[in-house]
């Protein structure tokens, strides 16, 4: 098997404790064998449920999946902090139908009026050939118009540069004609944070139009800009000029340490849902989508989510829980980022659904690429949102500490009370759960509690659960299943502070 490349759903079959390992251990993820074993996964691995073990989930590529709303980013390689064919094999088998690039002013015109495209154009191709569709960050500035290169830098750079501003929309307006046969969404530039919704404006208005001129139906994205009242001003600026023709979708950048967080001031998910609201007043046609977020694998000293101990245990549930509360509501998600990001002169970074090293080789994939993988995979557009239920539950054996020591955490977090999510959506006309525990940010506990949990509004027949980390699909004791009135109650189920899948038997795919 060719080194990087995943070619059987079933890879971690042979770190399972029974029969099929042998049968699948040449087909068997190259990054969990030898020397580049991925010591988190084999822990998942190793988890007990406490139920009868029937089969592993059998996730599919991107190419066999005909349409979801998940992407995975690929992103920073304007700037070069990764290698796009060190990794590009392993985007395809994510399941995502979507990727979000950056286009890199800087790096396709070194000289004034000069455009190489070549990078761009490979990887552009290159996912568009494996079934993801590339959409396009256009970003940053560029030093040979005086304005930089680098996340943060402001956009008055280039609005307050007649010369600048005149460049940019020239290579914003090549940018589109080259790719309008595969690419259909253009974000404008990302995260202009802070006080510059005047200038960002201007440039949404004026680079909506040189899209628009070329690809009538192109969809323009406003990037995330900051808080809520950020935003709000600047959707306040376009209605004052007229404008909110010219935008198709906002993006929102969630990085918040527990994604289930209500009243949390940045993007909260009541927030997100709360300004989705809003859009609809203004213009029914808005689309609100989250266009990047994710969880560090380990202690960050810098960019979001930092100063936290983060495990890839708890990167790997964060994960899982972030998506299944956007996925429920309908939301478009975009998972940052698909590898670990060599930013220049300071950090490598721990968000990639891949680890790399500082050579920017792949070294293992991480527990949340396969969380990603079976999340996309089972979740694609024929699974229909119903929305958040409300369950009622009572914890029968507590093993879940609720913190993790050494903690971070202040003592007044640890003893909330416990909380648990329901997600609810319906595949060919048969219930889907999602099911965790919600209360606090997910911690690094490799054990279930056992709850009794009864949610309205559902009735399954032959239900079956499954790790959506590992993938694991087990079989529910019928004696522990009632369904009365529209209303299902699970006598004995695991539990734990990640989401775990509840449906049909039929339902689930199981390697053969």
């Amino acid at each position: 098997m060719t080194k990087g490349k995943i070619k059987c759903a079933c890879l971690i079959a042979a770190a399972l404790p029974f029969a099929v390992a042998s049968s699948h251990a040449k087909e068997m993820h190259p990054d969990m064998v030898g020397k580049k074993r991925c010591i988190t996964m084999e822990a998942l691995l190793r988890t007990d449920p406490g139920l009868r073990q029937i089969g592993l989930y059998r996730a599919r590529n991107s190419s066999e999946i005909k349409s979801s709303q998940w992407s995975v980013g690929c992103e920073t390689l304007d700037r070069e902090y990764a290698d796009f064919d060190k990794y590009k094999d392993y985007v395809g088998q994510t399941g995502a139908k979507r990727g979000r690039l950056f286009s890199g002013w800087a790096k396709c015109e070194k000289e004034k009026g000069k455009y190489d495209f070549a990078w761009l154009d490979h990887q552009v191709r290159s996912l568009a050939a494996m079934g993801v569709k590339p959409w396009i960050c256009l970003s940053y500035g560029n030093p040979v118009y005086g304005s930089g290169i680098n996340l943060g830098e402001g956009v008055a750079g280039v609005v307050r540069n007649p010369e600048a501003f005149d460049a940019w929309l020239r290579y914003c307006g090549e940018v589109v004609k080259r790719y309008a046969d595969v690419v259909e969404e253009w974000e404008v530039w990302n995260e202009p944070f802070g006080n510059q919704m005047d200038v960002y404006c201007e440039m949404i208005v004026k680079t909506a139009d040189v899209i628009h001129s070329i690809q009538p139906n192109g969809k323009v994205m406003v990037s995330a800009v900051g808080d809520v009242e950020n935003t709000k001003d600047l959707l306040r600026r376009i209605r004052e000029a007229g404008r909110i023709d010219c935008v198709s979708c906002w993006l929102t950048h969630p990085y918040i340490h527990n994604p289930d967080e209500v009243g949390h001031p940045y993007w909260g998910i009541d927030a997100t849902t709360g300004f989705r609201k809003l859009l609809g007043e203004v213009n029914p046609k808005f689309l609100l989508a989250q266009g990047e977020v994710g969880c560090p694998g380990q202690l960050e000293f810098g960019h979001a989510l930092s100063l936290r101990p983060w495990t890839e245990y708890s990167q790997a549930k964060w994960e899982l829980r972030s998506m299944a509360t956007y996925a429920v509501r309908g939301i478009p998600y975009n998972v940052f980022s698909m590898v670990d990001l060599q930013y220049e002169g300071y950090m490598l970074q721990s968000f990639g659904l891949l680890r790399m090293d500082l050579g920017k080789n792949v070294v293992y994939a991480r527990p949340k690429y396969f969380a990603c993988r079976n999340m996309f995979s089972f979740f694609d557009s024929d699974v229909k949102p119903i929305g958040p239920e409300s369950a009622s539950f009572d914890v029968l054996e507590r093993r879940i500490p609720q913190a993790d020591l050494p903690s971070c955490d202040e003592p007044k977090t640890l003893d909330v009370p416990y909380s648990v999510a329901a997600a609810h959506f319906e595949k060919a006309g048969t219930p889907v759960l999602l099911v965790w525990y919600s209360h606090r940010i997910p911690s690094d506990a490799l054990v279930f509690d056992t709850v009794r949990l009864s949610v309205p509004g559902v009735a399954f027949s032959d239900p079956v659960w499954m790790d959506m980390i590992t993938g694991r699909v087990y079989e529910i004791d019928r004696k522990d299943v009632k369904t009365r009135d529209e209303t299902t109650e699970f006598g004995r189920l695991p539990l734990w502070d990640s989401p775990v899948l509840l449906a049909e038997r039929a339902q689930v795919e199981l390697c053969r």
